[in-house]
């Protein structure tokens, strides 16, 4: 089941956050030429894996891994986020 803050998302929002913070990383959106790292995954890729849920997606950006840059995500900002990604899932 799907917290409130996850459901209410709005993945608009959160592509022009991917846009914002995560595109000079990773490809976040069809339009975007190219990442500067081709050894991440896209978020084509992390939206078809099954195991990436958006409230899985939601946990990690609430606490992600070191390398990322520290993005101080609101609650709200980070289910739009996840809902985004999970909006690619085909």
């Amino acid at each position: 089941m799907q917290s409130q803050a996850v459901q209410a998302a709005d993945a608009a929002a959160g592509k022009d956050l991917a846009l914002q913070w995560c595109s000079s990383c990773h490809l976040v959106s069809e339009d975007q030429a190219t990442a500067s790292s081709v050894s991440l995954p896209s978020f084509y890729d992390i939206a078809k894996d099954p195991g990436w849920t958006e409230e899985k997606l939601a946990t990690f950006l609430a606490d992600p891994h070191p390398i990322m840059p520290s993005m101080n995500l609101g609650n709200i900002e980070i289910a739009n986020l996840a809902a985004y990604i999970g909006s690619l899932a085909p």
